[in-house]
């Protein structure tokens, strides 16, 4: 290689890559055999390449799909293949012109130390060099623009008005109902339990929790949003899109997001069985794809980093330590284990 790589964390080689590879298809969440562990060498560039050493991994509900059906872009991960995912790491061999030994780049790099890229395939380089690398995966990365371009471009609050966030505790939404409030708009979120309902009041600044794991959800919805709702962050859909869509006001705006309540349901995928109530209230439904914003994640990445400095803005992770903890870590995003962004930490990191 161009380069030896740099120190490593407890666990990780300097001469061998680790590998989470997809062994078999889960029924459930995640299993103990649904992935294995393998070690390979460490890769070497060819030309128009770079290796990276990877630092930090992001996890999402979605990857799930991945390993099942593919989810709505990617196509379905082949049996032995390592699973995939977006990282961060530092560029520490490099046989292309565009990626120099020492830059701080995230992308697709998939479950494991090092990773060798071409460039394409979405991998965007971090400009801001201050903080820790992993807040490319998190508020200053996909998370935090498709939280950014949902409320703003989509959702275009007003200061003043009601705006409600499902999945309020998770990576993404734990950004929204900030960014909310940095609009000058009242935020009332759903998340699982009181402690999270606690944790989001008092920690993100929203102004009132719904515990969804209640038997009266609907009821506790409906009245802390007595006034109705203007702006519905949805990352859930299901039952609860269709609660949101009840109290939805006149010229309200619905942000379709994520579905993570029928990631695991096994059944066919369906719409809320009251959305004509959309059209007595002229309001709208409008789903969106981050990357069809990526000539402006520059922008959404500036503007993040200043609140983030300012101390307008949390960027908020449940970090897990280790590549071996990965598919526990993933499991975990499906019982309501993390508290804002999941990473996992495979290396050290580059900011640090």
């Amino acid at each position: 290689m161009a380069a030896s790589p740099a120190s490593t964390q407890p666990g990780q080689s300097a001469t061998i890559n680790r590998q989470w590879r997809l062994r078999k298809r889960p029924t459930g969440i995640i299993d103990p055999d649904t992935f294995e562990l393998v070690e390979t060498e460490i890769p070497d560039p060819a030309e128009g390449e770079f290796c990276v050493r990877l630092a930090f991994l992001s996890l999402a509900p979605v990857m799930r799909a991945y390993i099942l059906d593919g989810g709505v872009i990617e196509d379905l991960l082949p049996i032995g293949h390592v699973m995939r995912g977006r990282g961060v790491g530092e560029v520490i061999a490099s046989r292309h012109p565009d990626f120099a030994i020492g830059e701080i780049v995230h992308g697709p790099f998939g479950w494991q130390d090092y990773a060798i890229s071409d460039g394409s395939g979405r991998v965007l380089k971090m400009n801001t060099r201050a903080g820790s690398a992993s807040l490319a995966l998190g508020a200053l990365g996909l998370t935090g623009f498709t939280a950014y371009f949902g409320l703003f471009d989509i959702g275009r609050p007003v200061a003043g008005e009601r705006v409600l966030v499902s999945g309020a505790a998770g990576g993404v939404g734990s950004i929204a109902g900030q960014l909310a409030r940095i609009a000058g708009c009242e935020t009332v979120g759903i998340c699982g339990g009181p402690e999270k309902g606690r944790w989001i009041v008092e920690d993100l600044g929203y102004d009132a929790a719904v515990d969804y794991r209640t038997s009266n959800t609907a009821e506790r919805i409906g009245a802390a949003n007595r006034e109705g709702i203007d702006v519905y962050f949805d990352n859930v859909g299901g039952e609860l899109l269709e609660t949101a869509i009840d109290h939805i006001r006149e010229d309200g705006r619905i942000i379709v997001c994520g579905s993570i309540s029928q990631y695991l349901s096994g059944e066919e995928k369906r719409g809320p069985a009251n959305y004509f109530d959309l059209v007595y209230r002229n309001a709208r439904m409008h789903g969106f794809h981050i990357y069809k914003y990526a000539n402006r994640f520059a922008e959404a990445e500036a503007r993040m980093s200043r609140w983030i400095e300012a101390g307008k803005l949390k960027a908020v992770e449940d970090r897990h330590i280790g590549l071996e903890r990965t598919p526990n870590a993933l499991r975990g995003l499906f019982e309501s284990a993390n508290y804002g962004k999941c990473v996992v930490q495979v290396g050290d990191d580059p900011l640090a």
